[in-house]
């Protein structure tokens, strides 16, 4: 009986460990930033590190468009590719940043960012 029970505790354990290393597998490494402009009129900056991968990502700081300016000038420095959309929950017109890429213009503008889980 206390054979069974060690096997059975071992295998748990096994499984557990596996969850464990399989979910840190799942990141993005490096960093994406971008700016957008604060409530004081300044832009600030933001960098993800490592984000989670594959995912949306609705940008917090200019979720609602009715309340804020796009961000803008996002820098994909991670090992995957980005697609960077207009609109928040990864909507609207969309572009595809390169891993370890140059930072794109303060032109593109964008609420939303879903990483890529191609490498």
């Amino acid at each position: 009986m206390r054979l069974r029970t060690a096997a059975a505790a071992i295998t748990a354990g096994s499984f557990a460990l596996l969850l464990t290393v399989s979910g840190t597998a799942n990141a993005a490494t490096g960093d994406f930033s971008y700016k957008y402009v604060g409530l004081n009129g300044e832009p600030q900056s933001v960098t993800l590190h490592d984000p989670q991968s594959p995912g949306c990502v609705t940008l917090a700081e200019v979720a609602d468009p009715d309340a804020s300016e796009p961000a803008f000038a996002p820098h994909n420095n991670t090992d995957e590719y980005v697609m960077v959309f207009t609109e928040p929950d990864c909507t609207g017109d969309s572009w595809t940043l390169r891993p370890h890429g140059k930072p794109a213009t303060d032109r593109l503008k964008l609420r939303s960012v879903f990483f890529t889980d191609r490498r």
